[in-house]
Formats: C-alpha cells, sequence, structure tokens
C-alpha cells in the first residue's frame, strides 16, 4: 500500500450547492390516487425525504464517516477506481475484495467490514481477519469518469485481479460479491481460480444470465403455465413486478433514462428509491432498513459521483458484450464457492431454508460453481451485507477457514 497516496472522500462545496438548488426548484407531478404506491414511489413519502436531503441531511457528518477508513483512487487500463481498505487486525490476515451491485454503493459493505477486518474486537478468532479492499465498480460511486463505454461484468473482474495481484501485489486473495458484484466475483473464481483462496456470493446465477435476445425478461417471453398452483403462481409475478422494469430500461435503453437520472436528483433519488423499496426485507416500512439518513448518504454517493448514467448502463453491455468462457472445465467457477441465500428472494415453490438449498442443488446452476458451504437464511432482503451483516460475516468465514 505505500506506494498509493491516499485519496480522501471530499464533495466540492459547489456540488452540494448545485444539489440544493435542483432540489428545491423541483417540479412535482400530481401523483393522484398513488397513495397505495400501485403505480410506483410514492410523492408525499419522496418529498418529505427530498425536503431533509435539501435541509437538515448533513452530508459532511456522513463524509467523515466513510473517511474513517483509507481510500484511494488508482487508474487501470484507463478505467478509474476508487477503492476504501479496512486493513485486518490479526497474526496474517487475508486480501479480501467485496463488490457491490447497483443500486448499492461502496458503502453498503460498511456493516461488515470491521468484523471481517478485525474479528477479535467483535468476539471472533484474530485468525479469522482479513485485509478488506471495497471497490466501486466502474462507472459507480467515485469510480468516476468512465469514458469507456464497454464495461461489464467479467470485463470489471480483469481489472479486479489486476487491482488485487498487479497494484496491490498480493500473491493469492479472497473474493465475495452480491448482486452484479457476484457475477463478477464469479467470474473471479472461474478466470482466476489459481490466484484466489475461494469466493463467496450472495447468489448464485450463472455467469451467462444475461446472454440471450430477451435477457431483460425472466420468462424469455413465455406465458406461464396455466396449471401453476396459485401460491406460484401469485410468487412469480411478485418476482416479475419487482424486477421487470429495473431490467427492461437498463438493458434496452439506458441512455434515454439517464438524461432524466443525471439532470434531476429527485429523479434519481424515485428510481433508485424504488429498487431500494421493493428488493429489501422491510415489512413496507423501508426505514427498518435504511434510515432517511442511510437512504440520502446512498444516493449522495451516487449524485456526487455523476456516475448514474455509466452504472445502469453496465446491465446493457452484460447483454451486448456476452459472456466468453476462458476455459471448458467443469464446474465453470473451480474456485471454492460459499453461497449466502435470504428469504425476501425465494423463488417460486420454496418457503424454508432447508427448500432453498434444495431448490438450488436441484437447479442447472449448482453444477456451475464447485461450491463448499451453502447457507440460507429465513430473513433478509436483496442487500444482504446491509441487512443481515452478522450472518453475512460468519457465512464468509466459514467458506475460507482451513483455505488459507
Amino acid at each position: 500500500m505505500s506506494p498509493l497516496e491516499p485519496a480522501p472522500i471530499h464533495v466540492p462545496d459547489d456540488v452540494l450547492d448545485d444539489l440544493r438548488r435542483r432540489l428545491t426548484a423541483t417540479r412535482w407531478p400530481l401523483d393522484e390516487g398513488n397513495d397505495d404506491g400501485h403505480y410506483g414511489v410514492r410523492r408525499s413519502y419522496l418529498q418529505e425525504l427530498v425536503e431533509y436531503w435539501a435541509d437538515g441531511y448533513d452530508w459532511r457528518a456522513a463524509e467523515r464517516a466513510i473517511n474513517a477508513y483509507e481510500h484511494y483512487r488508482v487508474e487501470i487500463d484507463g478505467v478509474p477506481v476508487h477503492f476504501m481498505r479496512r486493513p485486518g487486525a490479526g497474526p496474517a490476515p487475508t486480501p479480501l475484495i467485496l463488490s457491490h451491485g447497483w443500486p448499492w454503493t461502496f458503502w453498503h459493505w460498511s456493516k461488515v467490514v470491521d468484523p471481517l477486518a478485525d474479528p477479535a474486537a467483535y468476539g471472533g478468532d484474530p485468525a479469522d481477519a482479513f485485509d478488506v479492499i471495497v471497490p466501486s465498480l466502474p462507472g459507480f460511486g467515485f469510480s468516476t469518469p468512465l469514458t469507456r463505454p464497454d464495461m461489464n461484468f467479467w470485463k470489471i473482474a480483469d481489472l479486479w485481479h489486476e487491482l488485487m495481484t498487479g497494484v496491490l501485489g498480493h500473491r493469492r486473495y479472497a473474493a465475495g460479491g452480491c448482486d452484479v458484484g457476484a457475477l463478477v466475483t464469479g467470474q473471479l473464481g472461474h478466470s482466476y481460480a489459481d490466484e484466489l483462496y475461494g469466493i463467496h456470493i450472495g447468489s448464485a446465477l450463472r455467469l451467462d444470465f444475461f446472454e440471450g435476445d430477451r435477457a431483460w425478461d425472466f420468462t424469455g417471453g413465455r406465458p406461464l403455465p396455466d396449471d401453476l398452483p396459485p401460491a406460484v403462481r401469485k410468487r412469480v409475478l411478485e418476482l416479475e413486478r419487482r424486477f421487470a422494469v429495473h431490467l427492461a430500461a437498463h438493458v434496452l435503453a439506458p441512455s434515454t433514462l439517464s438524461y432524466g437520472l443525471a439532470d434531476s436528483p429527485v429523479g434519481m433519488l424515485a428510481w433508485i428509491l424504488e429498487r431500494w423499496m421493493k428488493w429489501s426485507d422491510n415489512g413496507g416500512d423501508i426505514e427498518r432498513v435504511f434510515s432517511k439518513d442511510d437512504l440520502l448518504t446512498h444516493a449522495t454517493i451516487y449524485w456526487a459521483g455523476g456516475g448514474i448514467d455509466t452504472s445502469i448502463r453496465t446491465y446493457a453491455n452484460n447483454n451486448r458484450y456476452p459472456w466468453t468462457p476462458s476455459h471448458d472445465r467443469w464446474p465453470v467457477v473451480e474456485a471454492p464457492t460459499g453461497i449466502t441465500f435470504v428469504g425476501y428472494e425465494n423463488p417460486p415453490g420454496v418457503t424454508t431454508s432447508e427448500e432453498r438449498v434444495a431448490n438450488f442443488l436441484e437447479s442447472d446452476r449448482a453444477a456451475w460453481y464447485r461450491h463448499v458451504n451453502i447457507t440460507a437464511h429465513d430473513h433478509g432482503g436483496h442487500f444482504i451485507p446491509w441487512e443481515v451483516p452478522d450472518e453475512w460475516v460468519d457465512d464468509l468465514r466459514r467458506t475460507f477457514r482451513d483455505r488459507r
């Protein structure tokens, strides 16, 4: 680390002043008849949040909390990369890189960084310590501006490997990830298995998940069978409604969407807030998972970094530039793999943690991974290390114990 110059996060005052001006100048739609949220994010809650963002929320306090960790900026193959680091406290900390997804920021890992880096301070074994590296994905957060138009998950994996081995000089390392970050991590375990201790992911998709003419449609255009049990049909529709708009817009027209989101912080917040509301296990109350300050810290990272357009284009590029295998061996992901599943994302017909594990093992995804540690939890939503940090830490530690 010594050759790198620390680069603490600091959003200029003029950026924050411009943000407040745009917030207070918002032209609000009527949003009549949307008290139940049937049409999307309710104006009543969004406006309450925006008013607090403009006059009450303290970004500088959040910035101080973020800067309690080390931050660095490097350039790899012309791509700007910001990463946060928490040095490990133990006899031999293992380098660990954690990859987020969308609409995540690097700060979604903040609840697990300290326990992973200093397990003894949290009642754990010092031998489980990691040297934790948390980058912003290229085009996300503070890994901006991204001028390469073709960045996708498997290209990010190549950058991460260069970051860990070339820039930071680690001979071997561990990797973890969720959402799109799980695909990045899976690709590391596919292309660079010999240089990894293993990986731990928050889902286990096939690496060709985004391929095909209808990658934006979970059904592939197929109608639902008439004989589906009512509970299964209800769950299929629930999951489709949770993800359909997001996937279709990001895969099919990211630039068109970006003009509005890059110009209006309220438009940007509404778009990502809906994902935070619908994807987290919050029981209908988002502030059970994310406080207003939490929501606005993540939103300010998106706004201040100026990367909302490049972050959502990643989806289109995952489809436009199809995944190409590095080898034809099985399992496809040869690195030892741990997996954490959470109840809020159970597929149709699955209601218990035992069924979730069995469902995976019976699927066509299981053969893709050299899985060594599969755990399912009855609770928790899409933002796993934020929503169930203790469970994530325990699961990840088990994956790497005795593999260092």
